[in-house]
């Protein structure tokens, strides 16, 4: 039926959440964008090629769960490490990073020694990628409407404005 919208059932859109504070998602951040990589821009290109979250529930789900299984990682390995590194960050307001670097480098020689991890440089995470899906390409990935037809052929012969010009002003 057009215009009936097909919602998904809450079955469907049942997860368990990440709950986690700010603090702890930026102490997070760079070795979780290196873990989570390519289900984070897998779902971002569903999201870009779809325009329309409900199809893009499965690979939502699967960033969900790389986020679960990567802070699980970090609380059996590095919990102490990283408490501190967040709780020192949550404590100097977010901003000021520089004051828990001694912190930092804990944290990160925990992590590559017991789970292998290497903190990526400056700016990795950040670059341009391919992404290699196995999803199929929308019909339309633009979403955009069809083209107009071409204007049709002058009848007759132009003639030029008999009064000039309506810029004529702009010429000096």
């Amino acid at each position: 039926m057009p215009g009936t919208v097909q919602v998904p059932s809450l079955e469907e859109l049942d997860v368990q959440e990440v709950a986690v504070s700010s603090a702890v998602l930026k102490a997070a951040a760079h070795h979780y964008g290196s873990q989570c990589d390519r289900p984070n821009k897998e779902f971002m290109l569903c999201r870009w090629e779809e325009k329309d979250p409900r199809k893009c529930l499965r690979e939502g789900r699967q960033v969900n769960q790389c986020a679960l299984d990567f802070f699980r990682k970090i609380k059996v390995h590095c919990a102490e490490p990283f408490t501190e590194y967040w709780t020192c960050i949550d404590y100097s307001n977010l901003q000021e990073l520089r004051r828990c670097r001694k912190q930092q480098a804990v944290f990160d020689n925990c992590v590559l020694e017991k789970l292998g991890w290497v903190r990526p440089d400056l700016g990795q995470l950040s670059k341009v990628t391919k992404v290699k899906t196995d999803r199929p390409i929308p019909e339309n990935v633009y979403h955009s409407r069809p083209r107009p037809e071409p204007n049709p052929p002058v009848e007759g012969e132009l003639k030029p404005s008999p009064f000039g010009s309506r810029l004529f002003f702009w010429t000096w």
